[in-house]
C-alpha cells in the first residue's frame, strides 16, 4: 500500500511540474503579435515625368506595437517617400461574407524622371522587432496608361 501512494505522489508531482511549466510559457506566447503585411501584387504606372502617387500597406492580424509602413527603392531621379503611416495597434481581419480586407496602411510617393520601362519598389512594414517587404512593380509610359 505505501507503494502505490508512493508512485501516485510521484505521478502527481510529475504532472503538476509539467502543467505549471506549459502554464507558466502560455502568457508570453499568448502576447505575441502575429499581423501579415497584405500588399502584394500592386502595380501603378506613370507617364514619364513627375508623378505624385500611392500604393496601399493593409496589414492583417493582431499586434501590440505600432507598425510603421513605407516604401524604399524607388526609381528614378529625384523619387521620393512622401512620408511612413504609422498603424496604431490593434486587429486587422477578412470580412467572413466576401473575404475583403479593409485597408488600414498606405504609403505615399513622387515618382521622378526614369527611362521608360518596369522598376520594382518595396513596400514594407516593421513593428520595430520583425519586418516585412512585398514588391511594387512601377511601369514608366511614354503614353498614358490603361
Amino acid at each position: 500500500m505505501k507503494t502505490s501512494r508512493r508512485g501516485a505522489g510521484l505521478l502527481l508531482g510529475l504532472s503538476s511540474a509539467l502543467t505549471f511549466s506549459l502554464l507558466g510559457a502560455s502568457p508570453a506566447s499568448a502576447s505575441t503579435s502575429t499581423w501579415t503585411l497584405e500588399a502584394e501584387g500592386q502595380v501603378r504606372c506613370v507617364r514619364g515625368g513627375f508623378s505624385w502617387t500611392y500604393a496601399l500597406s493593409p496589414v492583417s492580424g493582431s499586434w501590440s506595437k505600432p507598425i510603421t509602413t513605407g516604401i524604399r527603392n524607388l526609381p528614378g531621379k529625384s523619387s521620393a517617400n512622401l512620408g511612413r503611416q504609422i498603424i496604431p495597434p490593434g486587429t486587422n481581419e477578412r470580412d467572413p461574407a466576401d473575404g475583403s480586407l479593409p485597408v488600414n496602411g498606405y504609403v505615399f510617393f513622387s515618382l521622378g524622371l526614369a527611362p521608360v520601362g518596369e522598376y520594382t519598389a518595396e513596400i514594407y512594414a516593421t513593428d520595430g522587432e520583425r519586418t516585412e517587404t512585398d514588391q511594387l512593380k512601377i511601369v514608366y509610359q511614354d503614353e498614358y496608361c490603361r
